[in-house]
């Protein structure tokens, strides 16, 4: 089968590998469409250690090809949960799945999604409604990760909330709390087309960085201070931050991938206000159903967030363009 093999860091060509074989209780999937994201790129540079050659991918659907009893038949358009899990071990027992010590990621520990086939556990596919695009629902993925993380911070009607951020995540994030009920939504960012999108999707106010920041903050929630603020850029500087703009009692919840060693850190406010810290890392299984049903209702819309299409073989093209501080970009999308 064809497949873009990363065969040391930086080192990213098309070939042609054996078509998988599936062990017990696996299915293997006909890949139609995959999304690029951040640990994509780590990996791809070798900040994410990973055994070469590696097939990279997480985010991605495809039709059934081959399946087992349990499995959803052949020709089911599926999405695939890339977090494996063993089931015997107390995080498994204790409903911790998502942070099973014995899992696996695919498209990391496992071949993934960047090629014409793979394979994954059976209880791993969720079949996809007709009513979701396919070059649309691999963005699911991504959702259900900020679906879960906001289950771990939960939101009640009138709270406000501050999302630091709006790539990809820091969106999706908006459009959940405001889902939600949450009221004011208030979306952050240095990019003027990132907040006219984001105000688009549902934010009811966005804002740049700057020196009258916490004043505006304080203004926009009757002088407290955020309920709840989410951090989806990845930057010590932006938590720190975020410690600053929730009020007294708060909660944060670091939703970024944070690799600083050193950062300057406001630890005094952290212990005088009392804030609750949550972060979260992968999904779990009962996530993808109810994101699945968000986005067949509408309630969180996935087509603005997509800003590039293009064929599998362009994978290092897309990897770049990701990068560039040049384009405008959101989701990559690799049609197979």
């Amino acid at each position: 089968m064809r497949a873009m093999i990363l065969n040391n860091p930086s080192v990213l060509e098309p070939g042609t590998v054996d078509d998988p074989t599936p062990d017990k209780g696996d299915v293997v999937v006909q890949v139609t469409h995959s999304g690029i994201c951040g640990t994509d790129l780590e990996i791809y540079h070798g900040g994410i250690p990973v055994d070469y050659p590696r097939i990279m991918g997480h985010e991605m659907i495809g039709e059934v090809a081959e399946t087992t009893e349990k499995g959803p038949a052949a020709g089911s358009r599926v999405i695939v949960d890339p977090v494996t899990f063993c089931g015997t071990c107390y995080h498994c027992k204790a409903g911790q799945t998502n942070i099973c010590p014995n899992g696996v990621l695919i498209g990391r520990d496992r071949d993934g999604g960047f090629a014409d086939y793979l394979t994954a556990p059976a209880g791993n596919l969720y079949v996809l409604p007709e009513e979701i695009k396919d070059k649309d629902a691999s963005l699911i993925q991504v959702l259900t990760t900020c679906f879960h993380a906001q289950q771990r911070a939960p939101i009640a009607p009138g709270e406000s909330v501050v999302v630091i951020g709006l790539g990809v995540t820091g969106q999706l994030h908006a459009q959940l709390a405001k889902d939600k009920g949450a009221d004011p939504v208030i979306g952050i960012t240095r990019s003027a087309w990132k907040r006219e999108l984001a105000e688009t999707l549902g934010a009811d106010v966005t804002l740049e960085p700057g020196d009258d920041l916490q004043a505006r903050v304080l203004e926009l929630t009757e002088g407290r201070g955020a309920d709840l603020v989410i951090e989806t850029s990845g930057w010590v500087s932006s938590l720190a931050q975020a410690i600053e703009l929730a009020r007294i009692g708060g909660r944060i919840l670091p939703f970024g991938i944070y690799t600083e060693k050193e950062a300057a850190f406001p630890y005094y406010q952290l212990y005088f206000k009392e804030l609750s810290i949550l972060n979260a890392r992968a999904a779990k299984d009962k996530d993808y159903p109810s994101s699945i049903d968000l986005v067949e209702k509408g309630a969180v819309k996935l087509p603005p967030l997509i800003s590039h299409m293009m064929p599998l073989d362009d994978l290092n093209k897309a990897l770049d363009t990701l990068e560039s501080s040049n384009a405008k970009t959101m989701k990559i999308i690799l049609e197979n």
